[in-house]
């Protein structure tokens, strides 16, 4: 996998503003099209920031209405526009029955396979090159953050060292970078191991979806490249966001410090800080000592790949 970015499609927290949308991130894994989250008014967003409407799969972080039901309208426009291919859309319990009638609401059928997956604590979606794991966090209702987690990759390729082993150049040359043994004219095997370095470990991204902060969130947020974390609230609205089960700004940083995390993006902002969220920033900044900021309707994040 080459490519790993996001594309922030909704930043605001239970009601869209006039400047920020509802839930909703667009993320690019090399040739797939995620989405996390699909706010009212996603396909819009999606329009409007160069997205693409190419999306292979849909996770939800839980069934609040402002995080899925864009999805509704976003099947019709996918099946106006000719689609066959199938489009999977997983998330925690209820998903079955939720998804099911969003797929299912109006006259018409969709008119492509859209295969519905309930995920729990600890399930693991395979796709290519990369997995997505569920993690538990702790909301309201049953509720999923995810890590995006790519699979290591080779280590660097000794071009010198294939030569004097008698390595013809080619595509011999890339079937040792893709961790395939070749076998020589004069009936030598060159392994893998014999021309690389060590394995590169993978990026990994994750979104916690609404919660407040948790060991299960820490743990899985460990080396994390990127922590996209709800800030619904600042400091003095503490006793709010532990009634409404949300997290501070300050809390997203403690959280991203605890996990040894290498960035932070705040997201899910309560419209009092619609226009102005630099008291989020500043104590998120206090709590977390790497790079922090806040996301914005449109923002654009591209994860280098590791050393």
């Amino acid at each position: 996998m080459s490519l790993l970015r996001l594309t922030f499609l909704g930043t605001s927290a239970a009601q869209p503003t006039l400047h920020r949308g509802l839930s909703g991130l667009a993320v690019k894994a090399d040739a797939d099209l995620l989405l996390f989250d699909c706010g009212e008014g996603s396909q819009r967003q999606m329009v409007r920031f160069g997205t693409g409407f190419t999306v292979d799969a849909a996770f939800f972080t839980h069934f609040h209405a402002d995080h899925y039901l864009g999805i509704i309208g976003f099947l019709r426009t996918l099946g106006m526009m000719g689609r066959t291919s199938p489009m999977h859309l997983y998330g925690p319990a209820p998903a079955r029955r939720l998804l099911h009638q969003a797929v299912h609401l109006g006259l018409e059928s969709t008119a492509f396979p859209v295969e519905i997956h309930e995920l729990k604590d600890g399930d693991v979606v395979r796709r290519g090159g990369y997995a997505v794991h569920a993690v538990g966090v702790d909301h309201r209702i049953h509720a999923l953050g995810y890590v995006l987690a790519e699979d290591d990759r080779p280590g660097k390729f000794h071009l010198e060292k294939a030569r004097e082993l008698g390595v013809p150049e080619g595509p011999a040359f890339g079937k040792l970078q893709k961790g395939e043994a070749v076998t020589l004219e004069d009936g030598r095997v060159v392994k893998p191991e014999d021309v690389l370095g060590e394995a590169r470990a993978g990026r990994r991204l994750v979104i916690s979806g609404d919660t407040r902060p948790c060991p299960a969130l820490v743990q899985a947020s460990k080396d994390a490249d990127l922590l996209v974390h709800e800030s619904t609230f600042s400091d003095d609205e503490q006793e709010r966001a532990q009634e409404t089960r949300h997290s501070t700004a300050r809390e997203a940083g403690q959280v991203a410090q605890s996990a040894g995390a290498k960035r932070l993006i705040l997201t899910h902002l309560s419209s009092r800080h619609d226009t102005d969220p630099g008291k989020l920033l500043a104590q998120a900044r206090e709590a977390f000592k790497g790079p922090v900021e806040v996301a914005f309707d449109g923002l654009t994040v591209e994860l280098p790949l590791r050393d």
